[in-house]
Protein backbone atom coordinates (compact mmCIF):
# COMPACT_ATOMS: atom_id res chain seq x y z
CA UNK A 1 0.00 0.00 0.00
CA UNK A 2 1.32 3.44 -0.89
CA UNK A 3 2.60 5.54 2.01
CA UNK A 4 2.01 8.84 0.22
CA UNK A 5 -1.12 10.90 0.72
CA UNK A 6 -3.32 12.03 -2.18
CA UNK A 7 -2.75 15.58 -3.45
CA UNK A 8 -6.38 16.58 -2.85
CA UNK A 9 -6.03 17.75 0.75
CA UNK A 10 -7.90 20.91 1.77
CA UNK A 11 -5.62 23.90 2.38
CA UNK A 12 -4.41 24.59 5.88
CA UNK A 13 -6.82 26.96 7.58
CA UNK A 14 -5.79 29.42 10.31
CA UNK A 15 -7.07 28.47 13.72
CA UNK A 16 -7.39 30.29 17.02
CA UNK A 17 -7.59 27.20 19.23
CA UNK A 18 -5.27 27.01 22.24
CA UNK A 19 -3.71 23.79 20.96
CA UNK A 20 -2.61 25.60 17.80
CA UNK A 21 -1.23 28.74 19.43
CA UNK A 22 0.80 27.21 22.25
CA UNK A 23 2.84 24.56 20.45
CA UNK A 24 4.21 27.08 17.96
CA UNK A 25 6.22 28.63 20.80
CA UNK A 26 9.94 29.03 20.10
CA UNK A 27 11.18 26.66 22.86
CA UNK A 28 9.25 23.76 21.30
CA UNK A 29 10.23 24.60 17.72
CA UNK A 30 13.87 25.06 18.71
CA UNK A 31 13.93 21.71 20.52
CA UNK A 32 12.45 19.86 17.53
CA UNK A 33 14.91 21.48 15.13
CA UNK A 34 17.86 20.47 17.30
CA UNK A 35 16.41 17.14 18.40
CA UNK A 36 17.34 17.88 21.99
CA UNK A 37 15.91 19.19 25.26
CA UNK A 38 15.59 20.09 27.98
CA UNK A 39 11.94 20.94 27.42
CA UNK A 40 9.05 20.98 29.88
CA UNK A 41 5.41 21.76 30.36
CA UNK A 42 5.48 24.23 33.25
CA UNK A 43 2.41 24.74 35.41
CA UNK A 44 1.71 28.14 36.93
CA UNK A 45 2.86 26.90 40.37
CA UNK A 46 6.25 25.91 38.93
CA UNK A 47 5.57 22.15 38.65
CA UNK A 48 7.38 20.65 35.62
CA UNK A 49 6.46 17.82 33.29
CA UNK A 50 9.54 16.80 31.30
CA UNK A 51 8.97 16.37 27.56
CA UNK A 52 10.97 13.55 25.98
CA UNK A 53 12.31 15.39 22.95
CA UNK A 54 15.22 13.03 22.34
CA UNK A 55 12.89 10.00 22.30
CA UNK A 56 10.43 11.76 20.01
CA UNK A 57 13.21 12.65 17.58
CA UNK A 58 14.66 9.11 17.52
CA UNK A 59 13.22 6.10 15.74
CA UNK A 60 10.17 4.22 16.99
CA UNK A 61 11.05 2.18 20.09
CA UNK A 62 9.61 -1.08 21.43
CA UNK A 63 6.70 0.65 23.17
CA UNK A 64 5.86 2.61 20.02
CA UNK A 65 5.99 -0.53 17.91
CA UNK A 66 3.63 -2.32 20.28
CA UNK A 67 1.02 0.30 19.36
CA UNK A 68 1.88 0.46 15.65
CA UNK A 69 1.51 -3.33 15.28
CA UNK A 70 -2.13 -2.95 16.28
CA UNK A 71 -2.94 -0.28 13.69
CA UNK A 72 -5.52 -1.11 11.04
CA UNK A 73 -5.80 0.43 7.56
CA UNK A 74 -4.96 4.08 7.07
CA UNK A 75 -3.57 5.84 10.14
CA UNK A 76 -3.96 9.41 11.40
CA UNK A 77 -1.31 10.42 13.94
CA UNK A 78 -2.75 13.32 15.96
CA UNK A 79 -0.03 15.58 17.32
CA UNK A 80 2.63 13.78 15.28
CA UNK A 81 5.54 15.88 16.56
CA UNK A 82 8.79 15.17 14.67
CA UNK A 83 7.20 12.23 12.88
CA UNK A 84 8.83 9.03 14.08
CA UNK A 85 5.51 7.16 14.15
CA UNK A 86 4.38 8.38 10.73
CA UNK A 87 7.73 7.36 9.22
CA UNK A 88 7.62 3.95 10.90
CA UNK A 89 4.06 3.33 9.68
CA UNK A 90 5.02 4.28 6.13
CA UNK A 91 7.92 1.85 6.29
CA UNK A 92 5.46 -0.87 7.35
CA UNK A 93 3.25 -0.15 4.33
CA UNK A 94 0.50 1.84 6.03
CA UNK A 95 -0.82 4.99 4.41
CA UNK A 96 -0.28 7.39 7.28
CA UNK A 97 -0.72 11.11 7.85
CA UNK A 98 0.51 13.21 10.75
CA UNK A 99 -1.17 16.42 11.87
CA UNK A 100 0.51 18.94 14.11
CA UNK A 101 0.14 22.66 14.79
CA UNK A 102 3.91 23.21 14.75
CA UNK A 103 5.68 24.12 11.50
CA UNK A 104 8.88 22.63 12.92
CA UNK A 105 7.13 19.31 13.62
CA UNK A 106 5.67 19.11 10.13
CA UNK A 107 9.02 20.00 8.55
CA UNK A 108 10.85 17.31 10.52
CA UNK A 109 8.18 14.71 9.71
CA UNK A 110 8.39 15.33 5.98
CA UNK A 111 12.20 15.41 6.12
CA UNK A 112 12.27 11.81 7.39
CA UNK A 113 9.83 10.56 4.78
CA UNK A 114 6.46 10.99 6.45
CA UNK A 115 3.38 12.87 5.27
CA UNK A 116 2.14 15.67 7.54
CA UNK A 117 -0.11 18.72 7.62
CA UNK A 118 0.08 21.77 9.87
CA UNK A 119 -3.38 21.47 11.28
CA UNK A 120 -5.24 21.24 14.58
CA UNK A 121 -7.23 18.07 15.16
CA UNK A 122 -10.24 20.36 15.60
CA UNK A 123 -9.81 21.86 12.13
CA UNK A 124 -11.14 20.28 8.94
CA UNK A 125 -9.00 17.25 8.07
CA UNK A 126 -8.66 15.04 5.00
CA UNK A 127 -10.86 11.95 4.74
CA UNK A 128 -12.86 12.58 7.92
CA UNK A 129 -14.90 9.55 8.91
CA UNK A 130 -12.76 7.08 6.99
CA UNK A 131 -9.48 6.60 8.86
CA UNK A 132 -8.86 3.03 9.96
CA UNK A 133 -6.89 4.05 13.05
CA UNK A 134 -6.18 7.26 14.95
CA UNK A 135 -3.28 7.66 17.37
CA UNK A 136 -3.07 9.80 20.51
CA UNK A 137 0.36 8.84 21.87
CA UNK A 138 3.01 10.73 23.85
CA UNK A 139 0.41 12.35 26.11
CA UNK A 140 -1.62 13.77 23.22
CA UNK A 141 -4.89 12.83 24.92
CA UNK A 142 -4.16 16.12 26.73
CA UNK A 143 -4.58 18.24 23.58
CA UNK A 144 -6.99 21.11 24.21
CA UNK A 145 -7.33 20.31 27.91
CA UNK A 146 -10.65 18.49 27.38
CA UNK A 147 -10.29 14.69 26.89
CA UNK A 148 -14.04 14.20 26.51
CA UNK A 149 -14.23 16.65 23.60
CA UNK A 150 -11.11 15.18 21.99
CA UNK A 151 -12.53 11.65 22.15
CA UNK A 152 -15.75 12.80 20.49
CA UNK A 153 -13.71 14.54 17.79
CA UNK A 154 -11.57 11.47 17.08
CA UNK A 155 -14.73 9.36 16.79
CA UNK A 156 -15.76 11.67 13.95
CA UNK A 157 -12.44 11.10 12.18
CA UNK A 158 -12.27 7.30 12.08
CA UNK A 159 -14.43 4.92 10.06
CA UNK A 160 -17.34 3.02 11.58
CA UNK A 161 -15.78 0.51 13.98
CA UNK A 162 -12.46 2.31 13.51
CA UNK A 163 -9.66 2.04 16.08
CA UNK A 164 -8.17 4.64 18.44
CA UNK A 165 -4.96 3.92 20.33
CA UNK A 166 -4.29 6.19 23.32
CA UNK A 167 -1.25 6.40 25.56
CA UNK A 168 -2.33 7.17 29.11
CA UNK A 169 -0.50 8.56 32.13
CA UNK A 170 0.71 5.96 34.66
CA UNK A 171 -0.83 6.10 38.13
CA UNK A 172 0.88 8.08 40.87
CA UNK A 173 3.37 6.35 43.13
CA UNK A 174 0.63 5.87 45.75
CA UNK A 175 -1.61 4.14 43.17
CA UNK A 176 -3.99 7.07 42.68
CA UNK A 177 -5.32 7.51 39.16
CA UNK A 178 -4.51 10.62 37.12
CA UNK A 179 -7.28 12.92 35.86
CA UNK A 180 -6.05 16.50 35.70
CA UNK A 181 -6.84 19.76 33.89
CA UNK A 182 -4.03 22.28 34.06
CA UNK A 183 -2.77 25.50 32.53
CA UNK A 184 0.80 25.11 31.30
CA UNK A 185 3.52 26.73 29.21
CA UNK A 186 6.18 25.16 27.04
CA UNK A 187 9.52 26.04 28.66
CA UNK A 188 13.10 25.05 27.92
CA UNK A 189 14.13 25.02 31.58
CA UNK A 190 17.26 27.09 31.04
CA UNK A 191 18.20 30.20 32.98
CA UNK A 192 17.76 29.02 36.56
CA UNK A 193 14.85 26.74 35.78
CA UNK A 194 12.72 29.24 33.85
CA UNK A 195 14.34 30.17 30.54
CA UNK A 196 12.31 30.80 27.39
CA UNK A 197 8.59 30.13 27.74
CA UNK A 198 5.51 30.18 25.54
CA UNK A 199 1.99 31.37 26.33
CA UNK A 200 -0.29 29.61 28.80
CA UNK A 201 -2.63 26.99 27.34
CA UNK A 202 -4.93 24.23 28.66
CA UNK A 203 -3.62 20.69 28.94
CA UNK A 204 -4.85 17.45 30.49
CA UNK A 205 -3.29 14.32 31.93
CA UNK A 206 -5.41 11.20 31.97
CA UNK A 207 -4.79 7.75 33.43
CA UNK A 208 -6.39 4.57 32.12
CA UNK A 209 -9.43 4.43 34.47
CA UNK A 210 -10.31 8.06 33.70
CA UNK A 211 -9.82 7.51 29.98
CA UNK A 212 -12.19 4.55 29.99
CA UNK A 213 -14.89 6.67 31.66
CA UNK A 214 -14.56 9.40 29.06
CA UNK A 215 -14.33 6.88 26.22
CA UNK A 216 -17.61 5.17 27.09
CA UNK A 217 -19.43 8.50 27.10
CA UNK A 218 -17.86 9.46 23.76
CA UNK A 219 -18.90 6.33 21.89
CA UNK A 220 -15.82 4.12 22.29
CA UNK A 221 -15.48 0.54 23.56
CA UNK A 222 -12.24 -0.68 25.10
CA UNK A 223 -10.80 -3.69 23.27
CA UNK A 224 -7.34 -3.94 24.82
CA UNK A 225 -5.05 -2.49 27.48
CA UNK A 226 -1.33 -3.08 27.83
CA UNK A 227 1.83 -1.68 29.42
CA UNK A 228 5.38 -1.78 28.09
CA UNK A 229 8.04 -1.66 30.81
CA UNK A 230 10.43 1.23 30.44
CA UNK A 231 13.40 2.27 32.52
CA UNK A 232 13.44 6.04 32.89
CA UNK A 233 15.68 8.39 34.80
CA UNK A 234 14.03 10.36 37.57
CA UNK A 235 13.76 14.07 36.74
CA UNK A 236 13.28 16.79 39.30
CA UNK A 237 9.63 17.83 39.38
CA UNK A 238 8.34 14.58 37.85
CA UNK A 239 5.73 12.82 39.96
CA UNK A 240 5.69 9.44 38.23
CA UNK A 241 7.68 6.41 39.25
CA UNK A 242 10.97 6.17 37.29
CA UNK A 243 10.07 2.70 35.96
CA UNK A 244 6.31 3.06 35.60
CA UNK A 245 6.38 2.05 31.94
CA UNK A 246 4.19 3.29 29.13
CA UNK A 247 0.48 2.48 29.24
CA UNK A 248 -1.78 2.06 26.20
CA UNK A 249 -5.48 1.53 25.53
CA UNK A 250 -7.06 0.44 22.23
CA UNK A 251 -10.62 1.66 21.70
CA UNK A 252 -13.14 0.64 19.04
CA UNK A 253 -15.67 3.16 17.77
CA UNK A 254 -19.29 2.22 18.32
CA UNK A 255 -21.89 2.88 15.66
CA UNK A 256 -23.33 6.02 17.24
CA UNK A 257 -21.21 9.00 18.31
CA UNK A 258 -22.77 10.79 21.32
CA UNK A 259 -22.85 14.52 20.74
CA UNK A 260 -21.61 14.23 17.16
CA UNK A 261 -22.03 17.34 15.05
CA UNK A 262 -22.67 15.17 11.99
Amino acid sequence: MSSTMPPTMPPTAPTTRHDAVSWCADPYADALRSGRGPLFLRRTDGWLLPLEVERWCAGADAADLSALRRCEGTVLDIGCGPGRLVAALAAQGHRALGVDVSDAAVARTTAIGGAALRRSVFDSLPEEGSWGTALLLDGNIGIGGDPAALLVRTAELVARHGLLIVETTPAYADGADVDERVQVRVANGLGGGRGAQGALFPWARVGTPALLRYARAAGWTCVEQWTVAEERSAVEGEDQRPSAGRCFVALRRRREIPGSRG
